[in-house]
């Protein structure tokens, strides 16, 4: 189908809904679907008569707050946007920093989409599904959340402000909870499309099957098909990259012995003066393909008065096509070989340049080998999980549950367009080629069929078991308080963890042009632990204190490998009256190592990849002594060339290995987060509800590593002392140039950062509206302080309102904006409604040193609809990126510009979605 064609076949689907919602408006009058509060804190029974979910607690009393912020996504704010997978709505959530997402080349997520909560770090944000941990992959903490399928979401909560003494190790800077829909019943299918006006499209669909067992119990079927089209770095004029090449497809050749240079042009075209580089950037994936399967069982049956059965079972297989650690620059050559005088393939023009001796004339070939292709990591994802458990009633007051369950990701990645560097028997292959195969100019094809490999690339497993047991309800059976029941939860765990990545033996000794040594490794570890919560009433119904209620909790784990922690939260809750709730909590959180932090090998990629990769580029800003920003007395010191004496940005001046791995050292990292705010739901403007919380996130010890960039900015211009312990992380030859840099994970230093969560929401609808209503919501963030430190021994560095990798926590996500938010509003129809968003990234400055560039603050805009045709038809539409806003640009240390973790990359995109139910 065109691109054109299916541009107006959504656009006049938009049209359609919203032409249609006004006259239906005043012919049908069942209530539209009320959206989810922003503060979604009150406790809901979202899993019908079992269980009731309050994220952030386990205490399942009817009518619980919670005392951490939480903000609500609703399975109507997700059908407005079209959604496909998780990242078509969480990109608009101001908490979500970037993350992992489908503009994410060259990450070893491997077309995997990773949440992270307020810049913290991908392994600090804890993933559930229906408040127990979701099944991660690879060798971080992280989950691929596109192995939860979007057709089942009934609700995602985000919590921010920690929760590691509820949910256990890794909740650091919060938890995403999706909730599923287990009470669904009928048949559901859903056709859904999202397509960019600059190309690139994203389709899919999903069929639900629910079945009520009897009144005793439910069981819930979903299968989804989702496919995304890749966009190649062409496709967006804003991606051109002209300073990104790579040493020519045509070949520089130089005859040792008179010193002649030819080489041909990109076109094939033999010259005397050929340009030793070319440009094939804009062949270079921008977005990631993706093919997903989702199936997905859900159940729950009553097999007693006092005893239910329920569980879930989820299976996912991934396809995703990506560039790698790597990056997309194809393979090439640059050494010399012997060009024998018989060789078929020398044109006249090229003998009459080369020195034959005894029959054979040594030659220096330069070339890029872009026959063999691109680097590209062709990765299968399965994702498994399944979970059981049997849950009752004690008592009217009592309840308890135990489940288990056992998740495991099976990752295998064929690398194509690299091949070995040497035969069996040690011969080089290029050498042993050169008169057999046309290596004069470019596409030469018989060079990938002689080079060419399909490397067997990272083969990845990962296991998960858990089993809980938990009692919890209220002591109105031991002891009862004027100000209400005691509620209590009280349970142990056990988890069990392990990981191992196996690569090619190609891999594994270097013996390839493009990856590196890789290592391979496999890592165990196991927890013990005990956790238990209380929440009393103290005083309610008093003037000024219409409730009091305080609470805590705590967690002990015990590792094997970590030793023994524990984490503990206190809470209060103090409505004031009904129109004002005061909470506030100050908590303990803890996060272990992941496996590739303590458990993996040293491998290494070339220094040059940090020139050479664009994503690894804003690793390496330059040698300060060269450029002139340094401290000149340090540089003397330590060896540097003098100012504008090279060019320190040339791949030549990074001459050895950027070496990096895991540290089997390694501590837990811990820390403390308070959080303090109030709602607002004042009687006199009924439909208004407005929460501010303050918060603070202090961790010390974090686990990461220091980047190059900062190693050398530290060393050279913010503390030219010649004790600096970060000098000794980027060495020296003995020319001055760089020679290795070494990045290997260790507890660094200290994360500090507070801020704001703001969220309101106001719904009106009365009677002289005649059935229509109109709803403003709000979410924002504001960071007044974000501090990095990454040793102890030098300064914190201020990082709110900043890009660039100095200030990235992980190295992952690239901007840390002070301010965010994602603002708007809707009309209300009886069975429908007309949303207008508008989405604020704030300005912010680059964090390199010296630099005074600024990206401005960024506004994008969508407009959706979604009807109720019938009982069983349901279209919803939307143009999101209404402008067609471009990403800002970035002179130096972005990604083809930009930053693709933050900025929306696909432009004005246009989504439809249809949904028949019976």
């Amino acid at each position: 189908m065109a691109p054109s064609f299916r541009h107006s076949t959504a656009l006049a689907a938009l049209a359609i809904a919203l032409t249609q919602l006004p006259g239906i408006a005043m012919a049908q009058s069942t209530p539209a679907a009320t959206p989810v509060p922003a503060d979604a804190s009150t406790a809901s029974n979202d899993q019908g008569d079992g269980e009731i979910v309050v994220t952030g607690t386990r205490i399942p009393t009817p009518g619980l707050v919670s005392s951490s912020p939480v903000a609500s996504t609703s399975e109507q704010q997700i059908r407005l946007q079209s959604a496909l997978t998780i990242e078509d709505f969480s990109t608009k959530l101001p908490q979500l920093s970037g993350g992992v997402r489908q503009g994410s080349q060259g990450s070893d997520a491997f077309g995997a989409q990773v949440l992270e909560l307020r810049n913290f770090g991908q392994s600090r944000s804890l993933v559930l599904i229906d408040g127990t941990r979701a099944a991660p992959f690879s060798f971080r903490n992280s989950v691929d959340v596109n192995a939860i399928p979007a057709s089942l979401i009934k609700r995602v909560d985000v919590l921010t402000g920690g929760a590691a003494a509820v949910y256990g190790a890794d909740a650091v800077a919060g938890v995403v909870n999706f909730i599923l829909n287990d009470e669904f019943e009928g048949v559901r299918g859903t056709a859904a499309s999202r397509l960019s006006v600059r190309g690139g499209a994203q389709y899919g669909g999903s069929l639900m099957l629910g079945l009520g067992v009897g009144d005793r119990g439910n069981l819930v079927f979903a299968a989804d098909y989702t496919q995304r089209d890749g966009i190649l770095a062409r496709q967006r004029d804003w991606a051109a990259t002209p300073n990104q090449t790579i040493p020519s497809i045509g070949g520089v050749f130089t005859d040792v012995a008179s010193g002649r240079r030819f080489g041909f042009t990109d076109a094939g075209a033999f010259t005397t003066t050929p340009s030793a580089t070319s440009n094939v950037s804009g062949s270079y994936p921008l977005v990631s393909p993706l093919k997903r399967i989702n199936l997905a069982a859900l159940y729950k049956y009553e097999l007693a008065p006092a005893v239910e059965i329920y569980g879930r079972a989820m299976f996912t297989n991934a396809r995703t096509e990506e560039t790698g650690t790597p990056g997309a620059q194809p393979a090439s050559v640059s050494r010399t070989v012997g060009i024998n005088a018989t060789n078929p393939f020398l044109t006249d023009a090229i003998r009459s340049q080369l020195t034959f001796v005894n029959g054979v004339a040594q030659v220096n070939v330069s070339r890029s080998l872009a026959e063999l292709g691109l680097i590209t990591y062709r990765t299968e994802r399965d994702t498994l999980q399944l979970q059981s458990g049997l849950r009752g009633p004690i008592t009217s007051a009592l309840q308890w549950n135990i489940y288990a369950q056992y998740g495991r990701s099976i990752e295998n990645s064929l690398i194509g367009g690299d091949g070995l560097v040497a035969n069996a028997s040690g011969a080089n292959n290029f050498a042993s080629i050169v008169n057999t195969v046309d290596i004069f100019g470019p596409n030469r094809p018989g060079i990938a069929a002689a080079l060419g490999s399909p490397i067997n690339g990272f083969n990845r497993k990962r296991d998960q078991f858990v089993t809980a047991a938990t009692i919890s309800g209220t002591l109105d059976d031991l002891v009862s308080l004027p100000a209400g029941p005691i509620g209590f939860a009280a349970g142990v765990e056990y988890r069990r963890e392990t990981a191992s990545i196996q690569q090619d033996s190609a891999l594994l000794s270097g013996n390839t042009y493009r990856q590196g040594v890789q290592a391979a490794y496999t890592g165990s570890f196991d927890v013990k632990e005990l956790y238990g919560e209380l929440r009393v009433p103290l005083i309610h119904d008093t003037p000024f204190i219409r409730q009091f209620d305080v609470g805590g909790a705590y967690r002990l784990s015990d590792y094997d490998l970590f030793g023994t922690h524990g984490t503990w939260k206190v809470e209060a809750n103090w409505a004031v009256d009904r129109n004002l709730r005061l909470r506030g909590t100050y908590q303990r959180v803890l996060r272990t190592p992941n496996f590739g932090e303590f458990a993996a090998s040293t491998s290494s990629l070339p220094f040059s990849s940090l020139v050479t990769v664009d994503r690894l580029r804003p690793r390496y800003g330059g040698d300060p002594c060269v450029i002139g920003t340094g401290n000149r007395a340090q540089c003397d010191r330590l060896g540097a060339p003098a100012a504008g004496s090279t060019d320190s940005r040339a791949a030549n001046y990074l001459t050895g290995n950027y070496f990096y791995g895991g540290n089997p050292d390694i501590q837990p990292e811990t820390g403390f987060t308070k959080t303090i705010g109030g709602v607002l739901t004042p009687t006199f403007l009924p439909g208004l509800n407005a929460t501010v919380d303050w918060y603070e996130l202090d961790l010390r010890g974090a686990v990461g590593v220091i980047q190059p960039i900062a190693a050398i900015t530290s060393c050279y211009i913010t503390n030219p002392t010649a004790g600096n312990p970060l000098c000794n992380l980027v060495t020296r030859n003995a020319n001055g140039s760089f020679k290795d840099a070494f990045v290997n994970n260790q507890n660094l230093g200290r994360l500090l950062q507070r801020g704001l969560d703001v969220a309101a929401s106001y719904t009106l609808r009365p009677e002289w509206m005649n059935g229509v209503g109109l709803r403003a919501s709000y979410q924002g963030n504001i960071v007044t302080s974000y501090l990095i430190q990454a040793n102890p021994t030098v300064n914190a560095v201020q990082c709110k309102g900043t890009f660039g990798a100095t200030c990235s926590s992980d190295g992952t996500t690239l901007v840390q904006p002070d301010y965010r938010h994602t603002a708007g509003i809707g009309i209300l129809f009886d069975h429908g409604v007309i949303q207008f968003d508008w989405q604020r990234i704030g300005a912010v400055k680059s964090s390199a040193a010296g630099s005074s560039e600024v990206i401005s603050a960024q506004d994008t805009f969508d407009l959706s609809a979604s009807r109720d045709f019938t009982p069983a038809i349901t279209m919803s539409a939307g143009v999101y990126n209404l402008l067609d806003r471009r990403p800002p640009r970035v002179s130096a240390g972005g990604v083809f510009n930009t930053f693709p973790d933050t900025y929306d990359i696909l432009g004005r995109t246009i989504g439809f979605t249809l949904t028949a139910k019976m």
